[in-house]
C-alpha cells in the first residue's frame, strides 16, 4: 500500500502562485513537482474561495471579541477595587 504524502501549507502557496502567475503551463508545473493537475487546481480553487478571509484579521477584532474583552476590563477593574478595599481594611485591622 502506497503511503500518502503530505504537502505543507508553504509548499501549496508556492505551487499554486507559481501557477497563477502563469510563467510555465500548469502541467508543466505538476511534472516538475510530480502532482497532480487535479491536485493543483484543488489548490487553486481552495486559495480563491478563501482569499477574502486573508484580509479579516487585519481588520480589527469581531464584534465576540469586542464584547469579551469588554467583559474582562469590567471584571479586572472590579477585581482590583475589591483588592484596594481589601488593603484598606487590612491597615485598619493593624
Amino acid at each position: 500500500m502506497a503511503k500518502r504524502r503530505r504537502f505543507t501549507p508553504k509548499f501549496k502557496a508556492e505551487v499554486v502562485l507559481e501557477a497563477l502567475r502563469g510563467e510555465t503551463s500548469q502541467a508543466e508545473l505538476c511534472r516538475r513537482h510530480n502532482l497532480s493537475e487535479n491536485q493543483v487546481s484543488t489548490w487553486k480553487r481552495q486559495l480563491l474561495e478563501n482569499v477574502e478571509t486573508f484580509f479579516e484579521s487585519a481588520v480589527g477584532p469581531s464584534n465576540e471579541s469586542a464584547e469579551r474583552i469588554a467583559q474582562l476590563e469590567q471584571l479586572v477593574g472590579r477585581l482590583t477595587l475589591a483588592l484596594e478595599i481589601q488593603k484598606k481594611a487590612l491597615t485598619l485591622l493593624d
